[in-house]
């Protein structure tokens, strides 16, 4: 099948915060090009890290119709959310939002952590499928990646078991770190886990090799198609990361 032929299409991008001092790469910069870039690739679902409110703001207008889960402390102008955008051919059944850190119900970090790190977790029902979608972002230290794995396999233990399973963000490792071993050791597999690629690249779309953005899957899920999405516009990017997308059939289709 094609990349217009799967049942669900999934996609994730660290959007780079939009206060950031990066000059000709600032937000109002390149804001433009994450727009073409969303509508030249359309998902069922879209995760993304790093999201100041005006760029959830920027990204409701220009995905009109789709739901959105995650926005977190509205009070606070500096705060970046993992948000969830959603088709609205699907229905958010039931969500929740934890920090990475041992009291996931208020903001706190683990120990060895640099930033309060988040995840995102929302179960969603289309007619007769079942998916819950994950987003998080983790920090840099291997040892509280590898803890903030275990994190996240236990809040997706709280939702209903058994089914279609996707978690996508940001993961500051790359495929064969401990935190990926430990989710691969609990039946998952990242889509591009046998092709080297680069997902962050600086704003220059360097080969950098590091492939810290990932799609996780499990539950059946088959994968149709999976791309880095490197497009650029006169020599500029979206953000210092590409977005990673990919499609997946459903048990039995």
């Amino acid at each position: 099948m094609g990349k217009d032929k799967a049942q669900t299409t999934i996609m994730t991008l660290n959007i780079r915060f939009g206060l950031a001092p990066d000059k000709k790469n600032r937000w109002q910069h390149r804001k433009d090009l994450v727009e073409k870039v969303l509508k030249k690739y359309p998902s069922d679902f879209l995760g993304v890290q790093e999201v100041n409110h005006f760029q959830a703001d920027f990204l409701k207008k220009v995905l009109p119709g789709y739901g959105v889960m995650g926005q977190h402390n509205k009070a606070n102008n500096l705060w970046q959310s993992n948000l969830i955008f959603f088709h609205p051919s699907w229905q958010c059944l039931e969500q929740n939002h934890y920090f990475l850190s041992d009291t996931p119900t208020v903001m706190s970090k683990l120990a060895g952590s640099r930033w309060p790190r988040q995840c995102v977790i929302g179960l969603f029902e289309k007619k007769a499928d079942r998916i819950l979608m994950v987003n998080t972002h983790f920090d840099f230290d291997p040892l509280v990646q590898e803890k903030s794995a275990k994190l996240v396999l236990d809040f997706v233990s709280h939702f209903p078991q058994g089914l279609p399973v996707v978690i996508v963000g940001d993961f500051n490792a790359n495929p064969g770190s401990p935190a990926h071993s430990l989710f691969k050791a609990r039946g998952f597999e990242g889509v591009f886990d046998n092709e080297p690629i680069t997902t962050f690249h600086g704003f220059d779309g360097r080969k950098t090799g590091q492939q810290i953005d990932w799609i996780l899957y499990q539950g059946g899920l088959v994968p149709v198609f999976q791309q880095v999405v490197s497009d650029s516009f006169s020599g500029r990017f979206p953000s210092d990361h590409y977005p990673v997308r990919a499609g997946f059939d459903w048990p039995g289709f």
